[in-house]
């Protein structure tokens, strides 16, 4: 190893004020599900008022993390970074007075904004932090690692702060870590820009939103209602508008997007791999949340707390993947993982109507610790095989396709669950409402153990879905990257 290649003190007390980032934003987005019923009595926010406080953050945050990615590599990812943290700040503490339900929708919104421009400059500046490939991966590892930490204390740190502040305290959690990142961000953090990036087209901006937000829209609205018209619709628009976005990204000099990133296999593989896994997880952990609450009927809190050792598990797996790749190619270690995921879910399956909290939560752990290896090396797979100019881009990449990863699983493995248990309860019953979700049925006490017994299919039937794709991920990874030593760059 060449020792003027490593990373110092700097670099890594640099690294710590990242993933301080990287907690919070976990940790805000999982305080807020706390909040919202003491926000919303206060502030009178209607139904679908609740629902846009919820989703304005993730919607405009995945809208905007391919600009803001490629957009930190042309003005310089630290100057992009501490701009959004200090609009992130400034952001925060409007929320936290929000005086209307309208109001706090639209903070919520300069949130999603600010947040879009946190992810991907971070993950950037940590590819040019540590140039040494060991070290990336465990300082990707790392920061992964804070971002699980953030979702298990969430639960926690949020009850802590209802039971003693009012609701705004959750939005005002974030303002001392902007604070120190402003503080020590030109001190510890290295400018790094893309010289010959060229202008910001505009119009491909406009087409980026234009495809991801309907996309991220009616995927949501599947996973509520099914699929409907206008969701529907709202799908085939951004397919249309991202086919004219592609397009453009070829004819143009300086692209929003360099789609020659795709032409690396590493690449490519490891993040269609990363987009999949996202979408099983989702599904499987959607599926799990209600299995807990609507059949073993335990209280929100005590199934945030059943699924603890999910998130534990992960971040073990996550700083061990790293330390596995000094001794094995980067395909073997993710190839393990997605075994590993694999049998998880085989142990899902067999999670029957009654009593199965406990196989439950082993399967999960082990499907989460699984998936975990492929996440962090896969990570620092993608950041590698990218040039140091395009690593604002190929970040906010991986970002997007963690947000559409989530979105697609909710949509997609929801709505089979929800048919499997359409299809597997009786063909007559008291109240047809029953058919609609499990839901309806804790109203209709003589149907209950028949519709718990109905969703434990559907869950068993997602969990068979999702060790299949894992089984076929994990043959396909292996046989793609097996020579792949993270040396393989993107010629650009």
């Amino acid at each position: 190893m060449d020792t003027a290649t490593l990373a110092g003190r700097r670099e890594w007390i640099g690294l710590a004020v990242l993933a301080s980032v990287a907690l919070l934003l976990s940790l805000d987005v999982s305080v807020l599900y706390l909040a919202l019923p003491h926000l919303s009595g206060d502030l009178g926010a209607t139904a679908p008022q609740q629902l846009w406080i919820m989703d304005i953050y993730s919607f405009l945050l995945a809208g905007f993390l391919v600009t803001m990615g490629t957009l930190g590599d042309r003005i310089g990812r630290r100057k992009l970074l501490l701009i959004g943290a200090a609009a992130f700040g400034v952001a925060s503490v409007a929320a936290a007075y929000s005086t209307t339900a309208e109001m706090l929708i639209v903070t919520r919104a300069l949130l999603g904004i600010a947040g879009a421009t946190l992810m991907p400059s971070s993950m950037a500046l940590i590819r040019n932090m540590f140039t040494d490939t060991k070290q990336m991966g465990a300082a990707i590892g790392l920061w992964f690692g804070c971002f699980m930490v953030g979702m298990a204390l969430g639960p926690l740190v949020g009850g802590l702060l209802l039971e003693h502040f009012w609701w705004g305290s959750a939005f005002l959690l974030g303002v001392p870590f902007m604070v120190v990142l402003l503080l020590t961000g030109r001190t510890l953090l290295p400018e790094y820009r893309d010289p010959e990036a060229g202008r910001l087209d505009l119009v491909s901006v406009a087409l980026s939103l234009g495809t991801i937000l309907p996309i991220i829209y009616g995927l949501k609205e599947v996973a509520r209602g099914g699929w409907q018209p206008l969701p529907l619709g709202a799908v085939v628009v951004g397919l249309v508008l991202g086919v004219v976005f592609v397009r453009r990204q070829r004819n143009l000099a300086n692209p929003l997007l360099d789609l020659r990133l795709f032409d690396n296999r590493a690449f490519a593989t490891t993040l269609s791999l990363l987009l999949l896994g996202g979408i099983v997880m989702a599904g499987t952990t959607l599926m799990s949340t209600m299995y807990l609450q609507m059949v073993e009927g335990l209280s929100p809190l005590r199934a945030g707390l059943w699924l603890l050792p999910q998130n534990f598990a992960m971040i073990v797996a996550l700083a061990l993947g790293p330390a596995l790749t000094r001794w094995m190619r980067p395909a073997y270690v993710m190839g393990i993982g997605l075994v590993v995921a694999t049998l998880g879910l085989v142990v899902h399956t067999q999670v029957p109507s009654a009593g199965g909290t406990g196989l439950l939560v082993i399967g999960l752990a082990l499907a989460s610790a699984g998936i975990a290896l492929p996440m962090s090396v896969g990570n620092s797979v993608i950041m590698t095989a990218a040039p140091p100019e395009k690593a604002g881009s190929a970040a906010a990449l991986s970002e997007t396709g963690g947000e559409f990863g989530v979105a697609v699983g909710v949509a997609v493995l929801g709505s089979l669950g929800t048919a499997v248990y359409r299809a597997t309860l009786p063909e007559t019953l008291p109240s047809e409402s029953v058919r609609e979700s499990i839901t309806a049925a804790l109203g209709v006490p003589e149907v209950l153990d028949v519709a718990r017994a109905a969703f434990t299919t559907g869950l068993n039937a997602v969990a068979l879905t999702g060790a299949l794709i894992f089984a076929g991920l994990a043959v396909l990874t292996v046989a793609l990257l097996r020579r792949h030593t993270m040396e393989e760059r993107v010629t650009t």
